[in-house]
This record gives C-alpha cells, structure tokens and sequence, in this order.
C-alpha cells in the first residue's frame, strides 16, 4: 500500500487508543461517521482542516496523521527486515504492517536498532578484554594479592604453634594485602564502568592521539591557512583535553606536522577540485600535486564533513602491523588494541610496498556491508644509509552501496568474525561461526 494512503490507519489506531467510538469521533469532526469509516479504511483521501480537527480531537499532532508520516518507520521495518537473515519478512506489505500496527512496527524497529547496537557493544568489549594491557595488569594485580592472601591464611591455618610476633606479623600482612586487593578491585570496577566513555578507556599515548583524531574527525581546520605555521600546533596541543602526558603530546605533534605538510602541499580547494576532476582518483590527483599516493589518501580522509561524500575513515599501521593512526568509519569496525583482520589491503600493502591496492570488501554481520579500500605501503625517510627500512601503510575507506567488482570477505578482527571457512582464522569467534 502506498505510503500516502496509511493516513486513515493511523487515524483508526489513534482512535482505538483513546477508546473513543467512530462515531463520537466524526460528530466532534463534523462528518457522518460513514464518511469517516471510509477515511480510517484508506478509502477516502484526507488533508486540510478536517485533518487538523482530528488531530485536535485525537490529541495528538496532524504531522502523525498526515502523509509520510511514517515514512521512518517504514524505512526502519525495510533496515531491520534486511538484517534479518533467519526469518522471510513479507516485505511488500510493510507499508500496510506500519499503518494497522503502529506500535508494534515501532517495537519491531526498537528492538532491531537495540540488537545492533549489542553487536557493536560486543565488537567492543570483545576487543578490550584481549587486548587492553590496562585491564591484563588490573586483573594480574587483583589475582596475585589473592595468592598472598591464601599463602598466608593457609599458614595459618595449617601451622599450630607459631612464634606471636611472626603471627602478628603475618595477621598485619594479611590486612595489608586485604586493603591492596581492596583498592585494586575497586579500580578495576570504576575502570570497567566507565563503559563506553573514550576518555576514561585511555590507557596509553597513542589512545590519546586516536581521541583526538576521532573528536576532530581527522580534520584540524587552523592548519588549513595558507599563512599558519607550526606555532599553531602547539597552540592547539596545549588546548586539547585527551593528551595527557608527554608522549601523547610527541605523537600528536608528529601527525598535525605531517597533517600540516599534506595541507600546505594540497589546499583544501585546489584538492576539492582536483578530487573531482579526476573522479576522485587518487593516483591522477598525486600526480597533479606531485606528491605521494600516502599523502593523497591521507587528504582525502582529513576533508570536512560537508564536503566528505562519500564519508571516509582512515587507518595507518607500521611495519608490524600495529594501527599508528585511525580515523572510524561506521560500519567497519577498527580494533582499538591491534590484532585487526590481516586480509584487509592495508596489511596486503606491506606485503608490495610502493605498489598501490584497490579493492572492495565486505564486512559481515547481519547487514552485511561494502566498502572500497584503497592502500599503500611507502618507506619512510632513513636516519642513515644503513639503517633497516621501515615501512608504514596507509588505508582509506569509504562506503559502497553495490560494485561489479570482486569483493574480498573480511571481518573486524577473527574474535568477532563469523566467517568460519577463513584462511587467515588465527582464533575461534566469540560470536559462533555463521558464514
């Protein structure tokens, strides 16, 4: 049923609320109550001031009742239908399900919403249990005072003639160990209920320089001035909240400088330009600016919000593998602690340095999505002729909606992953395996 014709649905539904009769109803309204049973069964089209005195009469507001209405709603049924991948929801009358069942239609889409944002939650704490090095030691500390604790008491209770003073000394060490296990436990727990508050996770420097990138959204407009230098970035340095130390603040320092580099080599409107005279082809837009494919990429992701369509996230890892600088991107996960999924193109790139990737891949879940990754590996500059190379790899993503291209499965991380055929598994999935 057409979204315009649910107008009468919610009118009778409103009114079955209130527990008012049709009739009642159409004499308040000044209509027979034969003409309003052909309005509340889509027979009849509604709008004007009729519509207005229902509303008035049904207490509630006519935009409810008017066209479009609940055009949300629809499209909320529409999400949570294709995430389902158990049930068949008829999906051609969705339409007619909103407008005869209001409530239950917003249940439906509640719940939908709320089992999303589980998983989310779940990609979280999955990923701060393995690889939170604040957490590891909390708990080693808490486990190691209890230890103590049963060494004591068991020579206590085991032994029957001890010396008083080596008992009162090891009574006094009991209580010492007691309060240290007090205060460990209650750090653990006001760390674990800080939840999802990302100041409060913080745990190390590059935490903190990841704080600050997602809060700017990698987009620091005082360096975007042709005049400004890097006197600015220690004004902005002493401004920010999330760097909490002295490394946090070198780190920080080191990726506005680079940020700076890539804004005064690529201003924000020659790129804008660039980006879309070239199609939004990196390697065209390098070659125009003369610069790296790493810059490029790194420019693309730092652009503003209006101007970012597609939206893009960014990640930047070492030579190792660890992420160095992330910028999120709904939709595609980016583990906190490490330990990322190694089929992305941003670890395949450190594998062929210098040689660009492309490639569309997948995430799975329960509305499987798709995002198309461009990364490069490049050397940085050497302190000397024979030190090591290093290597750093870039990745910027951004979403699709369909592509003809091959798509390449990846996950998150293989702890929230459910692709249980995948090669490069290195752990089973706490989710259960289910593609």
């Amino acid at each position: 049923m057409p979204e315009s014709r649910l107008t009468g649905s919610r009118i009778r539904e409103r009114r079955l609320a209130l527990g008012q009769r049709q009739a009642d109803l159409a004499r308040a309204v000044g209509v027979s109550p034969a003409y309003l049973n052909l309005i509340e069964h889509n027979r009849r089209r509604i709008g004007g001031k009729l519509l207005l005195d229902l509303a008035l009469e049904l207490d509630t507001d006519a935009a409810l009742l008017s066209e479009g209405a609940g055009q949300a709603l629809v499209t909320g049924l529409r999400d949570a239908a294709d995430r389902s991948s158990d049930a068949t929801p008829e999906v051609e009358r969705v339409e007619d399900f909103a407008g005869r069942f209001p409530g239950w239609a917003e249940l439906v889409v509640a719940q939908a919403r709320r089992i999303e944002d589980l998983e989310r939650v779940v990609e979280t704490l999955s990923d701060r249990l393995t690889h939170d090095p604040h957490l590891a030691a909390s708990l080693h500390e808490v486990i190691s005072t209890v230890t103590a604790i049963r060494s004591t008491a068991a020579i206590l209770a085991e032994t029957d003639d001890i010396d008083p003073d080596w008992q009162n000394r090891f009574l006094r060490n009991m209580r010492e160990e007691s309060q240290r296990l007090s205060s460990s436990a209650e750090g653990l727990v006001t760390y674990l209920e800080a939840g999802s508050d990302r100041r409060e996770m913080q745990v190390s420097a590059a935490d903190d320089v990841a704080a600050l990138v997602e809060e700017a959204g990698y987009h620091f407009a005082p360096l975007e001035s042709p005049a400004v230098g890097e006197g600015e970035i220690a004004m902005m340095l002493e401004r920010a909240g999330t760097l909490r130390d002295r490394g946090a603040r070198d780190l920080a320092r080191r990726m506005l400088v680079r940020y700076l580099a890539d804004a005064r080599a690529m201003p924000l409107h020659a790129f804008r330009t660039s980006l879309t005279n070239t199609g939004h082809d990196p390697a065209r837009v390098a070659d125009g600016f003369a610069v790296g494919l790493d810059a490029v990429l790194r420019r693309m992701a730092s652009l503003p919000a209006e101007d970012a369509v597609p939206p893009r996230g960014l990640v930047v890892c070492d030579g190792s593998g660890t992420v160095t600088l992330r910028k999120p991107l709904e939709g595609f996960p980016l583990p906190r602690f490490g330990a990322a999924c190694p089929l992305w193109p941003l670890y395949q790139a450190l594998a062929r340095p210098a040689q660009p990737i492309e490639q569309v891949v997948e995430m799975p879940g329960t509305d499987p999505r798709l995002f198309l990754c461009r990364a490069v590996s490049v050397p940085r500059s050497a302190s000397s002729f024979d030190a090591p190379p290093v290597h750093e790899a870039t990745m910027v993503i951004e979403p699709v909606d369909e592509t003809d291209r091959p798509v390449v499965p990846v996950g998150a991380s293989c702890r929230i992953c459910p692709r249980e055929t995948c090669a490069a598994r290195r752990e089973p999935s706490i989710l259960g395996m289910r593609v």
